[in-house]
């Protein structure tokens, strides 16, 4: 009887260990995870960024151009697919991140912070101040009727180098602020991946478009029958995105429209896991071990139990974004602004002045006081709440943060000025100085009001007393 409490107790210990160990790796500590991947990020970013404008503004820049315009690609007798370096990139590398973009708000949606009405409202008026604003400032502005396809360039923000600098100040700003900045940026990304779904895409072909189409409802439907299968999903992934390209709507949107395909669910809850993560470990520790570097048949057999049981019990979206993020964060953005922040600054190229200065004005003032403006409005009208942790001064610094849009907004300015070179450098050069100007800005503001108790009237009712 005592043998039988003492098994009984110091299984129910180790199980309870082991979930509560797994629960804070898995539940707690996600979106901790995440800025600090997008902070590193944000640091390989900034260093590409600098190596790109050093690079193409030195003696060396028709090393630079010549390489991100080398062909890649297919090519027979009867088949013929190649393209620049810069579109391999540009159209293929980024539809793994828009993938990525994908999988963050399908989870914020279904089950983060942006899963219900209430949940979504401050982040999300932060995120309708953010774009429409700065789109109206930019089209009020513009005089040349070229420049006007540009509109689209100022929406997002960039999450990666906001995130990096909202991170280096530490415990000065709290954890909900964070993610008040995550929240509305993901909601621009949807902004600005339906903008260039409808504005920036090109003549349809109907036909590859429906068996695109098809093919996504194929896979939407297994997915939706608890079906999953990366390798199914890397196969059609790829032939939809070369569908998309060919049919005329821009790759990177085939990265979004999969990610409706990928369960979320797992298929096993933790308790049956941790029962049969028992009796596997019992199994192996009673295998037969063999005296040499390798695994024994009965071993192999075992660990592959265990793997089945660990790919059942992972959530496969939740598993595909922890994959995928490093990848992107450390690898993709960072090779993205190595191929297109090399602007040249010195003379190089002919910047249009008017356009570059209408960037700079929207990413700095259309994001710093649009974004603040709506949620004192929505304040007032009490349709939002404010975490009593946030004043409205840091409200203030995160939204000229969100005025650094680097990543969407120079791919944005690459669609919109396709035939127009010399418009798309004097976008980056726009985007740029706006950037820098804004994140300087956002830093500056958001180290101040820690020190500072004066408010600006967009604070809850503990606020208000101080």
């Amino acid at each position: 009887m005592l043998t039988k409490w003492v098994y009984f107790n110091t299984r129910k210990s180790w199980a309870s260990q082991f979930s509560n160990n797994f629960m804070q790796k898995t539940i707690l500590t996600p979106f901790q995870k995440f800025v600090k991947i997008e902070s590193l990020g944000g640091i390989l970013l900034l260093a590409a960024t600098i190596i790109a404008l050093a690079w193409a503004n030195s003696p060396y820049v028709g090393t630079y151009q010549g390489i991100w315009a080398y062909e890649l690609g297919i090519q027979t007798d009867s088949f013929v697919f190649t393209k620049p370096l810069i579109l391999w990139i540009n159209d293929g590398l980024m539809a793994i991140f828009f993938f990525l973009i994908g999988l963050e708000i399908k989870r914020e949606m279904l089950i983060g912070e942006l899963n219900s009405i209430k949940k979504m409202a401050f982040p999300l008026l932060g995120a309708v101040g953010g774009m429409i604003i700065p789109v109206v400032l930019f089209i009020i502005l513009n005089e040349n009727q070229a420049t006007l396809d540009g509109w689209g360039i100022p929406m997002a923000t960039d999450i990666a180098f906001s995130l990096a600098i909202l991170n280096s100040l530490g415990k000065r700003v709290p954890l909900s602020l964070k993610v008040f900045l995550t929240a509305f940026a993901i909601i621009d990304d949807i902004g600005a991946v339906l903008v260039i779904a409808i504005f920036y895409s090109g003549t349809l072909n109907v036909t590859l478009l429906m068996i695109a189409l098809g093919m996504l409802a194929i896979l939407y439907y297994l997915g939706r029958k608890g079906f999953y299968s990366k390798f199914l999903l890397l196969f059609a992934g790829v032939i939809i995105w070369f569908l998309f390209l060919k049919v005329g709507v821009h790759p990177t949107i085939a990265g979004i429209l999969l990610v409706f395909s990928i369960p979320i669910r797992q298929k096993i809850k933790t308790e049956t896991f941790l029962t049969e993560l028992e009796q596997v470990y019992n199994k192996i520790k009673g295998a037969t071990i063999l005296n040499k570097p390798i695994l024994s048949n009965e071993q192999l057999g075992h660990v592959g139990t265990l793997e089945d049981w660990s790919s059942k019990f992972q959530s496969p979206l939740q598993h595909l974004e922890h994959n995928l993020h490093g990848w992107v964060a450390y690898f993709i953005i960072p090779i993205f602004a190595l191929a297109n922040a090399g602007v040249m600054i010195n003379g190089g190229t002919d910047i249009n002045t008017a356009l570059m200065i209408n960037i700079i004005i929207c990413l700095f003032l259309g994001k710093g006081l649009g974004i603040p403006l709506v949620i004192l409005l929505g304040k007032k009208l009490k349709i939002i709440d404010i975490p009593d942790d946030i004043n409205g001064w840091q409200i203030v610094g995160v939204s000229f943060l969100a005025g650094i849009g680097f990543t969407m907004a120079i791919f944005i300015a690459s669609l919109a000025f396709l035939s127009t070179p010399e418009y798309i450098n004097t976008a980056k050069i726009g985007i740029l100085i706006g950037s820098f100007i804004s994140g300087t800005v956002g830093f500056i503001i958001l180290q101040w009001s820690r020190q500072s108790k004066q408010e600006i009237g967009i604070t809850n009712n503990r606020n208000e007393s101080l």
